[in-house]
């Protein structure tokens, strides 16, 4: 059955039917019911009503209704997407995409840290075991940055015969003094790296323990 007009001439256009409308057709029969059996009627872009046994192609830019034989609408057929349509329907498909992405990947980090800390002293244990490490390093950073000092006083001391003509003072004492002092503000560099340090490990646990009392009030897997 091909196309025609309710109470008008039956319509005569021909031609070859572009790729994107042979492949609207082929979908949209397949996606009938059946796939047979159905009438689709619509009406065109010059107001003739336009009746078929398949969707009409003349109908493909606006909705087509797929008729059961008693006269009722099976399905409404939605018109072909315009380039502009599909663009930014895949757009939309992308979006949604990278957000169940980045969902399935916030759900996944949520069950390593809840299998990780398993109650409140777990994760308080680990806590101080990072602190711990820190105040380890800055032990260690204080002890080296006394012997700076001690360091420096003996070669003030040195400095002390050239205090009249510290032209005179030679060039390896110089040197040394002056690596002296580049140690001791590394040393005062390193210390303050640590301090922050530890408030960011710190603000880590904090930020998780808020999180963990949540997945812990909440029951079952997620």
């Amino acid at each position: 059955m091909t196309p025609s007009l309710a109470a008008a001439p039956r319509s005569t256009r021909t031609g070859t039917l572009a790729p994107v409308l042979l492949a609207w057709l082929a979908a949209t029969v397949a996606m009938a019911p059946g796939h047979a059996g159905g009438i689709y009627t619509c009406t065109d872009a010059q107001g003739r009503r336009l009746t078929s046994d398949r969707p009409i192609a003349e109908c493909m830019d606006r909705e087509q209704r797929e008729l059961n034989p008693s006269g009722t609408v099976r399905r409404i057929v939605r018109p072909v997407p315009t380039a502009e349509e599909r663009t930014r329907e895949a757009a939309q498909q992308k979006a949604q995409a990278e957000a169940q992405a980045k969902l399935n990947e916030e759900r996944r980090k949520e069950q390593l840290l809840q299998t990780r800390y398993p109650n409140a002293d777990v994760h308080q244990q680990a806590r101080v075991a990072a602190l711990a490490e820190v105040d380890d390093s800055m032990a260690a950073a204080h002890k080296h940055a006394q012997a700076l000092d001690k360091q420096r006083l003996a070669i003030e001391a040195e400095l002390e015969f050239y205090k009249r003509d510290p032209g005179k003072a030679p060039e390896w004492l110089k040197r040394r003094q002056a690596d002296n002092a580049q140690q001791r503000a590394e040393q005062i560099q390193h210390v303050a790296d640590l301090e922050r340090e530890k408030v960011q490990i710190n603000e880590q646990f904090d930020a998780e323990l808020r999180r963990l009392r949540q997945l812990w009030a909440t029951p079952g897997p997620r």
